[in-house]
């Protein structure tokens, strides 16, 4: 049987989102994809409160660290804190838009900067053994992706580096907000998939818009590994089938109910800890998403969970509703039948 590495199949860093909770979540789902952190900033890492944002379960395991900055010695600092910290692999945002990291000069307006880039990486890949990745953009504004975003792979590639994230759409710096990068600039895969034809030794990820698993496997014809996003996050529960139908493991899917039962150890172990309940059962509401119940799920969790002193308990009524209502379902089902 093939073996496929970790970046076949992976979670998209996503702010405010893909924290420790949410990655032990996804873990418990898929035991073969590769998780990211929350982009951290080069100088958060230096001088920031360490255990709080780079501290995870090491149950994580593929699990890499997303640094921003644009100053190689101190990202360089920074990513071998992120390998002390047992992460597995250490990424360079140059793709988000957002107002505040083109003020702190990092992110997508580095595409602008690809020799800095290339300095980054180069300074990066000196500081530590694991490997040192970018995640980019097409190109920003007014330039033209076939150049910008050629330049700025062969550069880092220079430079060592050989595992590009590549969101497939430009940012528009100015104009649209963040949540509208997201969506408004057009895709364009195709160029994804000729910078992999005409870089063959290099590994392509494609990231932006995929949806599912059926268009993630269509896109695994032209790339290397596919990045999901918000699909991962608003249905986690498409994570319990990656092992079998990405990775071609021969083991059984995880379905939501298995999902919550696994990730419940975590839970408790976090509650011990001081964690609040809601802290973690936010990143559970698109659990069960389409079935009966789900409503039932959501209102639970969002409107007890938040209660000081919500336990686990808690998840277990959520859980209860939805299967109470999946029965009454097959129920009715069964009575139409005969």
């Amino acid at each position: 049987m093939q073996t496929f590495p970790p970046h076949r199949l992976s979670v998209a860093p996503m702010m405010d989102w893909s924290d420790r909770h949410c990655r032990s979540l996804h873990r418990v789902l898929s035991r073969r994809a590769l998780l990211y952190s929350e982009m951290v900033t080069s100088g958060a890492v230096l001088n920031g409160d360490r255990q709080r944002l780079l501290g995870f379960d090491a149950g994580q395991h593929p699990v890499a660290l997303q640094l921003g900055g644009s100053e190689p010695a101190e990202l360089a600092a920074a990513a071998k804190v992120g390998e002390d910290w047992g992460y597995d692999e250490i990424n360079l945002n140059v793709g988000c838009p957002s107002d505040r990291v083109q003020s702190g000069r990092f992110g997508a307006c580095l595409m602008r900067e690809p020799q800095l880039v290339a300095d980054c990486m180069a300074a990066m890949a000196a500081a530590v053994k694991v490997p040192v990745t970018v995640k980019c953009r097409i190109g920003v504004d007014d330039q033209d992706p076939e150049q910008s975003l050629f330049e700025l792979i062969d550069l880092s590639a220079q430079a060592g580096v050989a595992s590009f994230v590549v969101h497939a759409r430009k940012a528009w710096l100015k104009g649209l907000s963040p949540k509208e990068n997201r969506d408004v600039p057009p895709l364009d895969y195709p160029l994804v998939h000729r910078l992999k034809r005409e870089r063959p030794d290099l590994t392509i990820v494609i990231n932006g818009g995929i949806p599912d698993l059926d268009v993630s496997l269509a896109q695994l014809e032209h790339v290397d590994g596919v990045m999901l996003g918000r699909a991962a996050y608003h249905e986690p529960g498409l994570l319990g089938q990656v092992d079998r139908r990405v990775f071609g493991e021969d083991v059984s899917d995880i379905d939501d109910f298995e999902a919550v039962e696994l990730y419940k150890p975590y839970m408790a172990g976090q509650l011990a800890s001081g964690v609040h309940l809601a802290a973690m059962t936010r990143h559970m509401l698109g659990l069960f998403h389409g079935l009966p119940g789900a409503r039932a799920w959501r209102r639970i969790l969002t409107v007890e969970g938040v209660k000081a002193g919500a336990g686990l308990d808690v998840v277990d009524r959520a859980v209860a509703a939805v299967r109470q209502a999946v029965d009454a379902r097959e129920a009715r089902t069964l009575e139409v039948a005969e």
